[in-house]
């Protein structure tokens, strides 16, 4: 794709976020399956159905652009993933260290995913397109807070019980 416009990047903005939650769409039953914390586990699915439901509304800014997703792999998702899946191979026998470890990753995933709709957000404004920053604007907030419930999981008590392992 080339970028000669703020329109282009904006897309290719798009098409990573839709990229990037169709991996979380793949990764989050795996992370769910891994948690031994039920809260833990019961977060990742609830954000599993939140990412479908922020996919499909993905989708819709493609269709109200008329624009087709060029099938584009996001490389920032695809490596926080690895490092992620690359972590939970090294695991040890504490359960806690291991939700410990999930909870990081899932939480380096949200910030990525906040980093790109902000962008995207700003970009849609910059552009006029009102309907699609408030969009965006909503990703956004669920986003934060699914990264806000994931500090609370882990400063509540996972973090202590894997300090104490």
């Amino acid at each position: 794709m080339k970028m000669e416009n703020l329109e282009d990047l904006y897309l290719h903005t798009l098409e990573d976020a839709r990229s990037a939650e169709q991996q979380m769409v793949e990764n989050l039953p795996k992370m769910a399956k891994a948690a031994s914390s039920d809260q833990l586990r019961r977060a990742f699915n609830e954000h599993l159905e939140e990412t479908k439901r922020q996919l499909e509304r993905l989708e819709g800014l493609f269709e109200e652009l008329e624009a087709e997703p060029e099938g584009h792999k996001c490389k920032g998702m695809e490596g926080i993933i690895r490092e992620g899946e690359e972590l939970l191979k090294e695991k040890g026998s504490d359960k806690s260290t291991l939700d410990a470890a999930l909870i990081a990753a899932a939480q380096k995933a949200e910030h990525y995913e906040i980093a790109t709709y902000g962008t995207a957000r700003t970009y849609a404004h910059q552009l006029g397109y009102d309907d699609a920053a408030k969009t965006l604007d909503q990703i956004l907030t669920e986003e934060a807070k699914t990264n806000e419930k994931l500090t609370k999981l882990a400063e509540s008590r996972i973090n202590e019980q894997a300090a104490k392992a």
